[in-house]
């Protein structure tokens, strides 16, 4: 029977092997569906440490590779499960200096120069989103517009939770950034 430190050391590099093989692989597996570089590398540290949190405790995997994409697959609905969805009703700077797109619109009953400026505000939104990609813009006005949840657009469209949660986040941060230097524009600051 071999000895305990000679199973750490079999395990160590089996563990380092797993690495070495499928870290590159699954880092850009992870990439793709996680935007955030940093929320990124947590999914794959958590991954890493399930393998040797498994491995340890001498659960056998069969195939790691599949096992090890298996859990990031897991761990990226945990981290969209907690996150909130993008919505242009959330501040419009990272700073949050700038309010939301609805503190953006002056109020209808403020005069002709108040509507005047909606209107011009409406405009560059509707510019915007024109701007977009097909799908960011799709999954934008469905979800954001028509109130439909991510679950329908997707069992609709054949396109996954994820992927339309990601057009959806790249579509607001470009409406944000418009909206930003529109805001700029009118001196609103």
């Amino acid at each position: 029977m071999p000895s305990r430190d000679a199973t750490t050391a079999e395990q160590d590099q089996f563990i380092a092997e797993a690495l070495k093989r499928d870290e590159p692989r699954l880092r850009s597996f992870i990439r793709r569906r996680v935007l955030d570089t940093g929320d990124a590398e947590d999914v794959l540290q958590d991954v890493f440490y399930e393998l040797i949190e498994a491995y340890r405790l001498m659960k056998p995997m069969e195939q790691v590779t599949a096992w090890l994409f298996r859990v990031a697959r897991n761990r990226i609905t945990d981290l969209f499960r907690r996150q909130r969805t993008a919505s242009l009703n959330d501040p419009v700077a990272e700073d949050g200096d700038s309010g939301a797109f609805e503190d953006l619109l002056p109020s209808p009953d403020a005069g002709p120069d108040a509507i005047y400026a909606r209107n011009l505000l409406f405009d560059a939104l509707d510019e915007a989103l024109n701007e977009l990609p097909e799908n960011q813009r799709e999954a934008f006005i469905a979800h954001e517009l028509m109130g439909r949840s991510f679950k329908e657009i997707s069992e609709e469209t054949g396109v996954s939770v994820n992927t339309l949660l990601s057009r959806k986040r790249y579509a607001v941060l470009h409406l944000r950034l418009r909206l930003q230097e529109m805001d700029e524009d009118l001196g609103t600051k």
